[in-house]
This record gives structure tokens, sequence and C-alpha cells, in this order.
């Protein structure tokens, strides 16, 4: 790596004024920030790590029943609450023990990788992201392969999870690094389903309105049967083609459907 000043405030305010700094990094988790540091992909004058920050984490239920999370929360944490079970299932198998320990929530969102399991579950529930200056509804907030609406310098607070009638994730792994090579998460509410398919397209996560129309009338694995993607707008690499993605984005919602009962 090369050398950087490091800042670790205590409080969001002082991490804010921290973040003011020309080429300023916000620094949580670290699982994929400290990798790019030592490639050289990014060169920060300062990293500011927001780990010491409390009021930033933790796990609560708001007034309208939504599941709070802290953006400095932990992984590990997130799996073992109990407000939001597919959540929680879907923490539980991101990358191993040592990664589900200090990898947080809001670093995952913030970077917004597009083989990512958080996003599939922030843009499947409809959540609002919350940061220092506003509130962000998903549909809004992810906007393409590792890009979002954040402006330079914000920061991610908290995740506001609404709470569906029945949702689960479905994931294809690449062995190696326990990415989703594909994902589907899927969330049925009162007013309507929400599909949220990540690891798989070229613009990253992103909802599946064909199949959300078709569970809206009939919540079964056999309302998306004979449903498919269009794989020429998948990725296409040394794990698979579009049209591999797309047939394997099919057979997880089918899977998501199923779990979810």
């Amino acid at each position: 790596m090369y050398a950087f000043d490091f800042e670790r405030p205590s409080t969001l305010a002082d991490a804010v004024k921290a973040m003011a700094d020309e080429d300023a990094l916000a620094l949580s988790g670290g699982q994929t920030l400290i990798p790019s540091l030592k490639q050289r992909l990014a060169m920060p004058s300062k990293l500011v790590s927001l780990t010491g920050i409390d009021e930033i984490k933790g796990i609560c239920v708001d007034d309208d029943g939504r599941v709070c999370i802290g953006a400095a929360t932990i992984h590990a944490d997130v799996a073992a609450q109990e407000h939001y079970p597919a959540l929680a299932a879907l923490a539980s198998n991101v990358g191993d023990p040592a990664v589900r320990n200090r990898g947080t929530i809001g670093g995952s969102l913030a970077n917004n990788d597009p083989s990512a399991c958080y996003p599939a579950a922030a843009l499947g529930s409809g959540a609002v992201i919350r940061t220092d200056k506003r509130e962000i509804a998903a549909d809004d907030y992810f906007t393409g392969m590792f890009e979002t609406a954040l402006e330079e310098g914000e920061i991610i607070t908290e995740i506001k999870f609404p709470v569906p009638e029945k949702a689960a994730y479905m994931k294809f792994e690449q062995p190696a690094s326990r990415f989703a090579l594909v994902g589907v998460f899927v969330a049925k509410y009162a007013d309507g389903v929400r599909v949220a398919v990540t690891g798989a397209s070229n613009g990253g996560v992103f909802r599946w309105s064909e199949a959300e129309a078709a569970l809206g009338s009939d919540f079964s694995a056999g309302a998306v049967e004979g449903l498919s993607l269009d794989g020429s707008d998948m990725i296409a690499d040394v794990h698979g083609s579009g049209d591999y993605r797309a047939h394997i984005a099919a057979v997880m919602t089918k899977r998501a459907v199923q779990k979810a009962g």
C-alpha cells in the first residue's frame, strides 16, 4: 500500500467533518476496500473509519414495524436478529465467519458489488437507505454496477426494511468467494410481490417485473414457470454465459418462492 492519513471518529458528526476532506474514503468492515488499497485500485489521501461510531450500530423495530439496522452493524448481528428471518438467513450465508464478524451491511450497500447479497435484500424488500443527509428509496438508490445514488462524502447511517408477509433468498454461489453467481430475493407484501436479482446483470441488481406480476396473482413456483430473462443483458465470464445466468435466475426465483412458502 502507500501512505495515507487515518481517522477513527466516535461520532457521526465528526465522521461527516472528516469526510469533507478531498479524496477521503469511508472505511467500514474493509472487506472490499482493503484489498483495493493493496492493489492500488483505490488511493485515498485519508481513510475515515466508521467502526467506532456506536450511533450507527444496532438493530431495532420502528413505529411502522420496519426493521432498522445501523449501517455499521456486522453481518453476524444481522444474522442473529429474529425480526426479519429471510434477511437473517441471507446474512448467515455471507462469506465465512471471519467476513461475517467484520463486514457491515452499510459497507456492502455503499460498495454495491454486482454479486453481493444485501443489494437484493434491500431492493427486494423496498428498503429505505438513510444517510447523514437524506433518505433514499432502494428503487432509486442502485444506479448501476458498483454505482449508487450516494453523493461524494455521503455516509449511510441506517437501512429500514419493511417486513413482508413471506420472503426468502436463494443464491447459486461462486464456490471460492461465496458471492452470488446469481441470487434472488423474493418478498410478498399485502400490496404486491417484489423480486430482486443480483449477480446476473451487467447493470447490477435489478427487479424482475414480469415475475413480480405473475407472483402477485399467484404466489407459487408454478406462476413463474415458462418465464425467462434476456441472456444478452447478463454477465458473461469464465463462470458462465449470459444465457446460463438468465436460466439460473429463473431457477433461483422458483426456489425462493418455494422456500418462502
